[in-house]
């Protein structure tokens, strides 16, 4: 099996959303957006499959080395997805301080399992999101350095939208992304999440989440720039599909401490075809209202 063929098998058996962007991208720009995108799988799987966090943590210092080895000895770097990215990474700009700004997100997950403000949630999901959006949209075929604000933006939205759905599954890993500010506020105490007791109250702290991903896929829609989009289309798709489930989920509720809520394959590809041929007018013209 080639590099290339690794990080696509990585990519199909995920099951996200972002391998619906992949499929509409020139075959260069796909192979470097699967590598990057196979990478943040390896090394949040470190976290999510790890036990022991002193052996995740180890295994997190070796893709540093691995990462360091690709842009300073590239012989000494062995994994197929660091073989996988190496024709791209001056290609595309993919700078080594993004590539382990990821790697220091993973890292966060095995400190902390409470966030007090959103503002310190905000820094964590630039880690594990934004920074992930910035690198895509180079690949993607940026212009300009305004982008890489509405990529921070979009990165942001996906990944509280991430945090919405998967509030339950945390939960039962003992996490709670949810800022500790805003339970209070609602007077929702953490051992109700954890123990999965739906209530009005829980409704309107999701509610308040839910408007907050609203506001930031608005604001990333707003901060795109005209002369990029097109090329930022696959990024579109993702937002489209992402959008689409924030909204599934406000339909049913919030009922997300017992059960994940998700679209099917079919409707997230139908969701990507019609944006991709629309060029993404639509959506960004909904999104910004």
């Amino acid at each position: 099996m080639s590099p290339d063929e690794y990080c696509q098998n990585k990519a199909a058996q995920s099951g996200s959303s972002f391998y619906y962007a992949f499929l509409f991208l020139p075959p260069e720009r796909r192979k470097a957006i699967t590598a990057l995108y196979a990478f943040c799988r390896e090394v949040d799987d470190v976290v999510d499959e790890t036990l022991e966090s002193s052996v995740a943590r180890m295994k997190l210092v070796w893709w540093r080395e691995q990462v360091n080895a690709l842009y300073t000895n590239p012989k000494q770097a062995t994994h197929p997805v660091m073989l996988a990215l190496a024709p791209h990474i001056h290609t595309y700009d993919l700078k080594m301080g993004e590539m382990l700004a990821v790697i220091d997100g993973m890292e966060m997950d095995l400190e902390e399992v409470r966030y007090q403000t959103w503002d310190q949630l905000k820094k964590y999901c630039w880690h594990v999101a934004s920074v992930v959006g910035i690198l895509s949209a180079k690949i993607f075929g940026q212009t300009t350095e305004k982008t890489s604000d509405y990529a921070t933006k979009l990165g942001l939205a996906f990944q509280l939208t991430n945090i919405i759905r998967d509030v339950g599954d945390d939960a039962r890993r003992g996490r709670i992304y949810l800022p500790m500010e805003d339970l209070a506020t609602f007077n929702v105490k953490p051992a109700e999440i954890l123990d999965a007791q739906h209530s009005d109250r829980f409704e309107a702290l999701m509610r308040f989440q839910t408007e907050r991903a609203y506001a930031l896929y608005k604001d990333a829609a707003i901060a795109l720039p005209e002369q990029d989009r097109r090329a930022q289309r696959p990024g579109l798709l993702m937002a489209a599909i992402y959008f689409a489930l924030l909204e599934e989920i406000a339909r049913d509720k919030w009922e997300v401490l017992d059960k994940r809520i998700s679209l099917t394959p079919i409707r997230k590809f139908w969701l990507a075809w019609k944006t991709w041929v629309s060029g993404g007018k639509r959506l960004i013209n909904r999104l910004s209202r």
